[in-house]
C-alpha cells in the first residue's frame, strides 16, 4: 500500500479525546489533526515525537490532516497508529498473494454482512471451495523486546468478531483472523490477557475449535506500508 501523497513531518504535542492530536510542524505552526485510533495507543503517542502526517483534499473535513506513523526512536522504524490502514495492508497482500494460505482465491470481497448486524473484513471464495472469512486486528502495543501484544484496551467489539468467526466455522466455512503488526520492533504476538481477559479466554477457545490466527508484519516507511512475513503468535 503506497501513501496517495506524500507525507508530512512533524512533532506530537499531545493526544486526546481520542480522536484528535495537536502537533507542531518543522516551521513553527502548531495544528490540531485526526487520529483514527480508538485504542489506548500504549506507548505510540509520547509528546516530543517525530510524527507523519497525511492531508486529505477534502474541503469539508474539520481537520485536513490525519496522523498516520510515529518514528521509533533512533529511527529504529515506524508505528502506524491510522488502524484503518490495515485493512489496505491485508488486502494489497491478498492481491499480491502474499498470503500462501489463500492463494487459490481469486474472489476477494470487502465489508460484506455476516453475524450479528456485522461485517466481516474479507469473504474470499472460489468454485469448489468453502468460503473464508477474514477479520483484521492491527496490532500496535508493544510489551517488551520482540514482544507485542492485542487488544491495548478491552474490546467488546472484538470479542464479539471471535464469537461471529465461531460461527462460521461450525457452519463449515473457514474462519480468519489476521493480525497486522503495525510497529517495527514487534517480531511476535501474544495476547494481552492483563488488559482483556475474556478476549483472551475467546481466542484461546475458538483456536481450540478450528479458527485460524495467522500474524503478519509489515514493512513500514513514509512511502508505504507493505505486507512482510508470518510471525509467530505464543499463548
Amino acid at each position: 500500500m503506497h501513501y496517495e501523497k506524500e507525507l508530512v513531518p512533524a512533532i506530537l504535542l499531545k493526544r486526546y479525546k481520542r480522536f484528535l492530536a495537536d502537533v507542531r510542524f518543522n516551521h513553527g505552526e502548531e495544528i490540531t489533526v485526526h487520529c483514527a485510533n480508538t485504542g489506548a495507543m500504549t506507548g505510540c503517542a509520547i509528546p516530543g515525537s517525530n510524527i507523519w502526517l497525511s492531508k486529505s483534499d477534502n474541503i469539508k473535513r474539520k481537520y485536513p490532516y490525519s496522523w498516520e506513523l510515529v518514528e521509533l526512536e533512533g529511527g529504529k522504524g515506524f508505528i502506524c497508529v491510522n488502524t484503518a490502514r490495515a485493512n489496505k495492508v491485508i488486502h494489497a497482500g491478498l492481491l499480491a498473494g502474499k498470503f500462501t494460505q489463500f492463494s487459490q482465491y481469486k474472489n476477494i470481497r470487502p465489508e460484506v454482512k455476516y453475524g450479528d448486524a456485522s461485517r466481516v473484513d474479507f469473504l474470499l471464495s472460489e468454485t469448489g471451495l468453502v468460503d473464508v472469512y477474514l477479520e483484521v486486528k492491527s496490532v500496535t502495543l508493544h510489551i517488551d523486546g520482540e514482544l507485542g501484544a492485542f487488544p491495548d484496551a478491552v474490546t467488546l467489539r472484538g470479542q464479539k468478531h471471535l464469537l461471529e468467526l465461531l460461527e462460521m466455522k461450525r457452519a463449515g466455512h473457514r474462519a480468519v483472523l489476521a493480525f497486522c503488526v503495525l510497529h517495527s520492533a514487534i517480531k511476535k504476538v501474544t495476547v494481552a490477557d492483563n488488559i482483556d481477559r475474556r478476549y483472551g479466554e475467546l481466542l484461546r477457545e475458538v483456536i481450540n475449535q478450528g479458527v485460524e490466527v495467522y500474524c503478519y508484519s509489515v514493512d513500514m516507511s513514509v512511502d508505504g506500508l507493505y505486507l512482510s512475513h508470518q510471525i509467530p503468535l505464543e499463548l
